[in-house]
């Protein structure tokens, strides 16, 4: 089983701008919470260290991730594969008369108890906490 989460949210910034956001392995892990290490591989891949506070997990997961799909600068997807989880993330980058319109996709396949019901309890601040990077990311922070 798996749970699917999708966010929609308008920037006044260009796809250019928030593609170099988006894109970037080490800004998507920088503002996932419940990743407590990263390590960017190359610029298509990076290791995430993630905690999910799960009884049934008491150590760190090593969560491989990979772009599988990019077409510059309109979408991007990526692939997390460990042995607890496995996560689909896509970013669909549409321009508009005012910016960009970002569509966030998500999708989580627990391989553990517990694993789906703290994503589906959590992804939509995961999505804020992604929005607001993107925002401090525009704001030259």
């Amino acid at each position: 089983m798996s749970i699917r989460l999708e966010q929609v949210i308008e920037v006044s910034a260009t796809p250019e701008e928030v593609w170099r956001f988006i894109a970037d392995p080490e800004q998507r892990a920088k503002y996932i919470s419940v990743v407590e290490d990263y390590t960017v591989d190359g610029d298509r891949s990076a290791t995430w260290e993630i905690s999910l506070p799960i009884p049934v997990i008491n150590r760190t997961i090593t969560v491989e991730t990979e772009d599988v799909e990019r077409r510059e600068p309109e979408f991007v997807k990526f692939v997390g594969r460990s042995k607890a989880v496995r996560v689909v993330g896509e970013h669909e980058l549409t321009p508009t008369e005012t910016g960009t319109r970002l569509t966030n996709t998500f999708t989580v396949e627990g391989r553990i108890p517990g694993v789906e019901r703290f994503f589906k309890k959590n992804l939509e601040a995961e999505f804020e906490n992604l929005r607001d990077g993107l925002d401090a990311y525009l704001d030259g922070e």
